[in-house]
Parts: structure tokens; sequence; C-alpha cells
């Protein structure tokens, strides 16, 4: 049998379902955080209305959901759900050219000088 967790997952693949889930979490971290409704959206540049709807599982603007997590301090747990992609094996052999230690400019060349004379041969 499924953990409730892994229950709540498999739910996420609805949309609707998922925002619902994220709401209920943020509002369980606001309350364990002991942050009333009110002094997160302040704390999160936010209004109120806004965090209500958040928790509430209806739809925000981006900007507005990552304001809450920093102001609950989750930001590290969202850097680690969308890791930067390491290279593949193949990649790595593919591009096994080690990297320059120096950089170097193309030279541009010097104009030839006039052939020098004595000033009476001029």
């Amino acid at each position: 049998m499924l953990s409730r967790n892994k229950e709540r997952i498999v739910e996420i693949y609805n949309t609707e379902t998922g925002l619902e889930e994220i709401g209920l979490r943020i509002t369980r971290e606001r309350i364990r955080q002991k942050l009333t409704q009110a002094e997160l959206a302040k704390e999160a540049g936010i209004g109120k209305r806004t965090l209500e709807r958040l928790e509430n599982g209806d739809t925000v603007q981006v900007t507005s959901f990552l304001r809450v997590l920093k102001a609950l301090g989750l930001m590290d747990q969202l850097i680690a759900l969308l890791p930067d992609p390491e290279p593949t094996p193949m990649q790595l052999v593919a591009n096994a050219v080690e990297e320059p230690q120096r950089v170097y400019k193309k030279r541009t060349p010097k104009p030839i000088p006039e052939p020098w004379v004595w000033g009476e041969d001029r």
C-alpha cells in the first residue's frame, strides 16, 4: 500500500490537485513557522489576498509563488528540484578536449614600414 505522500504525488498528475497540494503544504509550513497570512504576505511583499489564493490552490503569478518560498526559507528545496543538468557520459567522451589554460588573441600583422633611406638618397 502506498504511503500518504506517495498517494498525493500520484494525484498531482492533475494540475488542479497539484495546486491544491502546493497550497496545503505552504499553509502547513506557514503555520509551522507560526506566521499569520498577513505576516507572511508582508514578508513576501505580496498582498494577503494573493497568499490566500495560493494557499487555496488557485493560480497565482510565479513571482508571487517564488517570493512566498523565499520568505518561508524554501528556495533551496526548489533549486534541489531543478538541479543544473549534468553532461551525459557520451557528452563527456565527445568533449574530452582539455579546457584552455590561456586566452590567445589573433594578432593583426604590423604594417610593413617603408624602407629606410639616407636623407641624400631622396
